[in-house]
């Protein structure tokens, strides 16, 4: 999230190195959400693997692309964009699932 001093500034006013520094910490927490959605994967496997359910769910994987692109838009995000980064997670978790077995 960003600080109390950009909250109260906009970005017009934000010095190039403010603006750095911001980036700097949203890409921290980008980092941080992909290491939590990675353990949760991880956790989806074990209970795939002890509950002997294929490692691939086309429907959910569906449901994730689908959600997405309906995040993107609401954010005014380039779609296709978002939905790469998300094939991209779901193609690395089903890798270490795999992996796992």
């Amino acid at each position: 999230m960003a600080n109390d001093d950009t909250d109260r500034r906009s970005t017009d006013e934000m010095s190039l190195d403010e603006l750095r520094t911001e980036i700097e910490s949203i890409d921290r927490e980008i980092v941080e959400l992909i290491a939590q959605r990675t353990y949760v994967a991880e956790s989806v496997a074990r209970v795939k693997r002890e509950q002997d359910i294929p490692t691939t769910d086309e429907g959910q994987e569906q449901a994730v692309m689908d959600r997405a692109g309906e995040n993107a838009e609401r954010f005014g995000v380039d779609a296709n964009l978002v939905k790469a980064i998300f094939r991209l997670l779901i193609e690395l978790n089903k890798v270490e699932q795999r992996e796992s077995r």
